[in-house]
């Protein structure tokens, strides 16, 4: 398989009124199916205390989170303020608005202080950073001593055939467009083994056969 050279997408997030509603519809969808990536947080030990997630968009992931842990907090940045609001909402519908808090920012500059986190995980939002290195220091800077780091995503390179059921099951045409952009501003393993380099945590980078995993522990 030839895989082609990235095609950065936009670093503005996903913004409109009708993207946005689609967006939610897509990530329901996969909630109800249990598609998302709860189980892989959990399973990096993500499991306890106060946690961040970087662009959560409607706020499924994080919120699926909670539920599925005891005495845990979390908060969202997003650079969405559709998806702010959008989030904050799903949060008050499930009964978490206690445990969970949405706030506007990016992850090149996490609007918070130094170790504020005991842990940080983003799903599906590294392909639009504008500048992986700086978001990745980022998130060393309010990581806790001890505490861990988890981010996934798709990946370019990714068998047809995977790209093909990913978009049967994205719904909308305007969705499928949308994860055809994604997939292409996607990074491969080795590229992503490239760019931790530059980081100040010890990062791994683990593949599976559709996208990667980077994870990290703050010694």
């Amino acid at each position: 398989m030839v895989v082609r050279a990235r095609v950065p997408e936009t670093d503005s997030g996903i913004q409109g009124q009708n993207v946005v509603a689609e967006y939610d519809r897509m990530q329901r969808r996969l909630r109800d199916r249990g598609w998302l990536e709860t189980k892989s947080v959990l399973s990096h030990g993500i499991d306890h205390g106060h946690a961040l997630e970087i662009g959560p968009g409607p706020g499924y992931l994080g919120l699926d989170w909670l539920s599925s842990t005891t005495d845990t907090r979390l908060t969202g940045v997003d650079i969405s303020p559709d998806m702010v609001a959008l989030a904050t909402h799903n949060a008050s519908a499930s009964g978490m608005q206690g445990r969970a808090a949405y706030r506007l920012g990016g992850g090149q500059c996490i609007p918070f202080e130094d170790a504020a986190f005991e842990s940080v995980f983003s799903a599906g939002s590294l392909h639009e950073w504008d500048d992986p290195p700086d978001v990745l220091a980022e998130i060393a800077r309010v990581l806790k001593a001890g505490g861990s780091a988890l981010v996934l995503d798709m990946r370019r390179d990714m068998a047809l055939p995977l790209q093909w059921f990913m978009s049967a099951s994205a719904g909308s045409s305007l969705m499928r467009t949308g994860l055809k952009s994604s997939i292409a501003a996607a990074y491969t393993p080795g590229e992503l083994r490239d760019l931790v380099g530059r980081s100040r945590l010890d990062w791994s980078v683990e593949a599976t056969p559709s996208g990667v995993a980077l994870f990290a522990t703050k010694v």
